[in-house]
């Protein structure tokens, strides 16, 4: 089975990948879909410009794909990458997003391929704690909810951050997972990675009660 990853550098879909490779599955390329709306409600968008370096960092080739303003525009450049693959399904990071899954099996239906999504509706603390498990080393990289504030940019998910999270979502209905626009990431290595990857520059971004981090300079060793 040789599947293609949509792929944005963040937990999902580079647990997803980590899925399908223990199943024995091949997986390439890595599909990066970069929008040009930066509030997309389909695609992952902070720091897509690692994608390349990440995709280096686990030996995996990356197809990336740019995407006009607008659903109908984002849905094409999907399409697009995915139509000249030679494939036999695409796999997605969706935990709940009945919006993103819908979609994304859209254009998989228009095209003949299969769409999998081993996270889906799997139990966020139970899918928290397989993520850790992972021994994925994973930051924040943007935050978007009541109880976050500026000192979550940079910190690394690990088991003190999952139990705040737990304790966002009793007091504030915060998704553990981030599956509601909470907070995004970067997968910066992994056991299933050949290198990692190093941020040398970043800068942070604070309004209000959100903020983002943007790295601005990486390299793999």
């Amino acid at each position: 089975m040789r599947v293609a990853a949509l792929f944005s550098g963040g937990k999902d879909s580079a647990y997803a990948v980590h899925v399908a490779q223990q199943r024995g599955w091949e997986v390439a390329p890595l599909v990066s879909i970069v929008p040009e709306d930066s509030a997309s409600m389909l695609y992952h968008v902070p720091n897509l410009h690692l994608v390349p370096l990440l995709g280096e960092a686990m030996g995996i080739p990356v197809v990336q794909e740019r995407a006009g303003p607008g659903e109908d525009a984002e849905l094409e450049a999907l399409h697009r990458a995915l139509a000249s693959l030679d494939i036999d399904g695409v796999l997605v990071g969706a935990i709940a997003s009945d919006y993103q899954h819908s979609r994304v099996n859209q254009v998989g239906d228009e095209i003949g391929l299969r769409v999998f999504a081993p996270s889906w509706r799997r139990e966020p603390r139970d899918l928290l704690r397989d993520y850790l498990d992972s021994e994925m080393e994973i930051q924040f990289v943007a935050v978007a909810a009541e109880g976050f504030s500026a000192k979550w940019l940079g910190r690394s998910l690990d088991r003190a951050a999952a139990d705040d999270l737990l304790q966002l979502q009793a007091r504030h209905g915060v998704h553990p997972c981030g599956e509601g626009g909470e907070f995004e990431t970067l997968v910066v290595n992994a056991p299933w990675f050949r290198q990692r990857l190093v941020v040398d520059e970043a800068t942070a971004e604070w309004k209000s009660s959100s903020g983002s981090l943007r790295v601005t300079r990486a390299h793999i060793q």
